[in-house]
């Protein structure tokens, strides 16, 4: 997927300059409330017009204010998942799945129905009317509703704001199926520096209207390591636990790592805060964190007045952040050997 975009827009007091062009299957739009995200997402689909500008679809014009080009929403084949599901009241589920399937040109339906129904698992819901439906179920109808649509572009605006963590990270596991089984490029817009990392591969930064930025989602989370009040996040996807001690213990870069939350799942992903990440620079006789890597210094980068450390320990890969002063202390330098200290309760499960 190609997208060109030089738009401007004005509300008010607020005015929406962006100009950009991003290549690639799963882009995020990151930014803070109010930075124009879901604006953006409404010009790109036609439900506003611009005061000016241009928007290039894989090379076919959508819009463009000099020559009055301005595609309906109902031909750009750009579906919507928004925040809440908006499912029509007086229609079962599969009423509803089939709503934009009925509406799209036979031509473009490429998407089976039983397919679509497979990979979010609604068979058991399809003769539900919605309002027996948990949030979570509602939410895979809206998405099932868009992607049977048959879009060549998803935009997805806050689609996981709505719901609790729990949900959040289910909803996660659906949309990215349903969009890696049908290949269905996306832009998945979202505040959530987490939700980015774990959904798209390259980001626009956005703020007060404009795209400040267009980089990695690993870059964008090392920039704003030091500003954050969490750090940079690992994420270790882990699988396969045995119980020791009260714990659960994982296989993890040729070592285990044991975590203090329930081993239930077979597969699990965690988060671990470059703060919660230790440096010492020899073997402790005694400690009571529950793990102690052996770790090699792989790299290092600054942000915000901190020092981010790339750690190799063993074949698993983990950030660590400390203040300068610390980094000096501890003679960090890129094949310097450090010990990581990680208590068990400090990882948290995600799904």
């Amino acid at each position: 997927m190609e997208l060109h975009v030089a738009l401007q827009k004005s509300f008010g007091a607020f005015s929406l300059d962006v100009s950009f062009t991003v290549r690639g299957e799963r882009i995020g739009v990151f930014g803070p409330s109010g930075s124009g995200k879901s604006t953006l997402v409404s010009l790109l689909a036609g439900l506003q017009q611009p005061d000016n500008g241009i928007i290039r679809l894989d090379g076919e014009l959508l819009y463009d204010s000099h020559d009055a080009t301005n595609i309906p929403p109902e031909q750009r084949r750009i579906g919507i998942v928004f925040q809440h599901p908006y499912l029509f009241p007086h229609m079962s589920v599969k009423g509803n799945l089939l709503y934009g399937y009925k509406r799209s040109a036979p031509a473009n339906r490429r998407i089976d129905f039983d397919s679509l129904v497979a990979v979010l698992q609604l068979d058991h819901l399809l003769s539900r009317g919605v309002h027996n439906l948990s949030g979570g179920e509602k939410q895979r109808v809206a998405i099932g509703r868009t992607v049977l649509s048959s879009p060549r572009l998803l935009l997805m605006d806050e689609p996981l704001s709505a719901l609790d963590d729990t949900l959040k990270f289910q909803i996660i596991d659906y949309l990215k199926a349903a969009s890696e089984a049908f290949r269905i490029p996306y832009l998945f817009i979202s505040h959530s520096l987490l939700e980015m990392r774990i959904m798209a591969d390259r980001v626009l930064a956005a703020s007060a209207g404009r795209i400040e930025a267009q980089t990695t989602t690993e870059d964008l989370a090392r920039s704003r390591m030091g500003l954050s009040p969490v750090g940079y996040i690992n994420l270790l996807q882990l699988a396969h636990p045995r119980k020791v001690d009260g714990m659960s213990a994982y296989a993890w870069g040729g070592t285990e790592l044991l975590i203090s939350a329930d081993g239930d799942h077979p597969e699990s992903l965690f988060e671990l805060s470059s703060k919660d990440i230790i440096l010492i620079k020899q073997h402790p006789d005694a400690i009571s964190a529950r793990n102690l890597l052996d770790c090699t210094v792989s790299g290092t980068f600054r942000s915000g007045g901190k020092v981010g450390v790339e750690l190799a320990c063993g074949d698993g890969r983990l950030v660590a952040e400390v203040v300068q002063q610390a980094a000096c202390e501890l003679g960090i330098e890129i094949g310097s050997r450090l010990f990581a200290a990680i208590k068990a309760s400090a990882f948290r499960r995600l799904g």
